[in-house]
Order: C-alpha cells, then structure tokens, then sequence
C-alpha cells in the first residue's frame, strides 16, 4: 500500500511506524510543513493507562520510548498557599522534542521518508496519488480545511487565556497552583519533563487577563509579569518563552472522519483540552486504531476506516465530554476559590465526574478519608 501522512506529529509518526513494522512492503511517506527541529511547546505528560496503550502496540519501541521520561506517582494542589498531595496518580513526563526525536529516529530506521519544509497545497491531489491519505497535521489542518465541506468540522472557542512557559525550577509533581491576585485568579499547569526544565502552562480569565494589563503586554512583559504572580513557587527562577503568546482553547471536532481515501487522525480529527493531559495519548491511540483497522483488513480500504471509525468514536465523545467539563471547572474556579485547600483538592478531582469518592479511595485512602467531610456535598 502506498501511504501519504501529512503532520509528522506524534500521530502521524506513531501510524507510520506500526504501519511499516506490520507490513514493510508499505511505502510510506510523512509530509511535514515545518523544519526539521521545529517544536514548539515544552513538555507532554503520559498517564500510566495511557502508557499500557502503547507497551501493547509496541512492545520493543515501548521500551525506547520511555527511556528518558521523568516520572512521579502523585500531583499537587495548590491553593491558598497549602500543597494538598494526592497520590495514586502515576505521570510520566516527557519533553515534546524528544519524544518526537524518538519517534522520528524509530521510522528512519524502517525506511520511512520524513519530508520536511512541505505544506500541502492540494489534498485531493495527494489523495489521487496513493492508496491512502492520512491527515495528522494539528488542529488547524489544512487537510481538513481544504476539504471541511467532506468532513464537517465544528469548533467551540473556549473564553480563558494561556500561555504555554517553561522554567528551571522543577515541579517533581504535576502541580496545580491558584493564585488570587488584585486583579484576579491565575492559575498555572506545571509538571517537571527533563533534569532541568518544567512545563508552565498560565491559565487566566479574560477579564482578570484584561485587568492585569495582559492584553496589551508584550510576550517578555506577560512573562515577567506571570513570574512575579507565581515567585512563591519559582523562587529565583524566571518563565522562558517559546512563542509564548496568548491564546484561547479551540475545541474541534468532525461530523465525518474519513472522505474517500482520507482520513483525519489526532487533532486533525478531534482536540481533547489540555487540562486531562490526554492530547498526545489520543493521537497515539489513533494511531493504534487505524493501523489495527489496516491490518485486519488488507486491501478493503473501506472496511478498514469504519473499523478505526468504530473503534476510537465513543472513546473521543467521551474524552471531549470530560473535556468540556474540565473547561468548565477552570472558568468559573473564581466561584470556588473560598474552599478549604482539602475541599478544593477534592472538587477538583471530581470535576469530571469521572472520578468518584471510591476511585479515590483505591487511588489515595488517607486523601479520601479527609474529604469525606465534603463527599456529600460534591
């Protein structure tokens, strides 16, 4: 079968290279619009379920691939300057960058041609010219543009403001910390990837971002600024920037997941907000789906698009329902921000509504037993 990927994301990557490992007759090649080298963003986080997806898929690249992950088995929450910790929950962290080096490096090895510098300009061109078509180029795909009117996108701007940092202070933890402020509530998304460098992820209201003199504020002075907000946390370290700018949550979704030989993979097909952490893990069970779909039926393309269809639909209905209600929690956290720390702690796992008072129990008993006191209440 000849293979076209646009994106050379962690889906894209990921399918091409259970792809050619199953069948190495597959010619297979990845089109990607930036650099080589280009990343943007700081780290990504793996949850130990998520992680069980891809040791089954791969075992041997599994083992390549979490080599140099930073790992921890609890987070943190900070509210009214109190840690509240709560265990049972296992991260693993990683730097974007590497984790596509690795990706990257595991196909070259197979043969697969990784293109980069390529924006596609024609689709139903590229289509035309092999047996399948997958589009993994992000959520604002072109793929999926030039042919929204086949796949039907949908899209909900979410109201808060981010912008994603870095630092050199190590939150071993995923850390959760909300500040009151004069102007307002900040909040920030930290968790450690590598030896040296955490993600710091800035998450404000739009008008406590406006009150904070933020939307005129250039990308150094809304770093700065942030800093000074969090210093109880950095310490003598500063926020780093990497095309640090502001922006919404733009929540995607399709009607249609394939056209003809296209099929939309990752954030091309659907974003899960960051707030669940579940971004890359859903693009590498995309993955997964559509290669397995592939396997199991050689050449009934058809067949093997409504098995992925089939396979990963209800999974990322639900994932964007707990999504939204994640949103949800964050954008009105100015409502809850006179809870106990404990309190806080516990509507804040149970935000979801995922999560019940037994999960807990198994994650965490000693945390679980100090909100009882609040289980009627959530």
């Amino acid at each position: 079968m000849k293979i076209n990927i646009v994106g050379a994301g962690p889906a894209g990557l990921y399918f091409a290279l259970l792809a050619k490992k199953h069948n190495p007759m597959h010619e297979i090649q990845v089109h990607e619009q930036n650099p080589e080298g280009a990343t943007y963003g700081w780290g990504v986080v793996f949850s130990d379920i998520g992680l069980s997806f891809l040791k089954e898929a791969d075992a041997a690249f599994f083992e390549e691939f979490v080599a140099h992950h930073e790992r921890c088995d609890y987070m943190e929450i900070v509210h009214q300057g109190t840690h509240v910790q709560v265990h049972g929950n296992h991260f693993s962290r990683t730097s974007r960058i590497d984790l596509l080096r690795v990706l990257r490096s595991a196909c070259e090895r197979e043969g697969i041609r990784i293109e980069y510098g390529r924006r596609v300009e024609d689709a139903s061109a590229l289509a035309a010219s092999c047996d399948l078509l997958v589009a993994a180029d992000g959520g604002n795909s072109a793929v999926r543009t030039q042919l929204a009117q086949h796949f039907r996108p949908s899209f909900v701007k979410r109201r808060n403001k981010f912008a994603w940092y870095g630092t050199n202070q190590r939150f071993h933890p995923v850390s959760l910390i909300f500040r009151e402020t004069e102007h307002g509530v900040f909040i920030a998304h930290s968790y450690q990837y590598s030896p040296e460098l955490s993600t710091f992820l800035v998450e404000v209201d739009p008008e406590t971002w406006q009150r904070a003199g933020l939307d005129k504020a250039s990308e150094d002075d809304s770093r700065r600024f942030c800093a000074e907000v969090f210093r109880p946390e950095l310490g003598s370290h500063e926020l780093l920037t990497n095309r640090s700018l502001w922006f919404e949550a733009n929540i995607v979704s399709n009607e249609r997941w394939s056209h003809g030989n296209i099929v939309l993979l990752g954030d091309a097909l659907r974003t899960v907000h960051f707030s669940l952490g579940s971004g890359t893990r859903m693009a590498m069970q995309d993955a997964i789906a559509l290669h397995n779909g592939v396997a199991a039926h050689p050449g009934d393309l058809p067949a093997a698009l409504a098995a992925f269809e089939a396979k990963r639909r209800d999974a990322s209905s639900s994932f964007q329902q707990s999504a939204s209600r994640s949103l949800d929690w964050y954008e009105n956290v100015a409502n809850k921000m006179k809870l106990d720390p404990v309190a806080f702690a516990y509507d804040y796992m149970r935000r979801t509504g995922k999560v019940s008072h037994e999960d807990l129990r198994q994650r965490d008993p000693l945390f679980a037993r100090a909100c009882e006191p609040f289980q009627t209440a959530s």
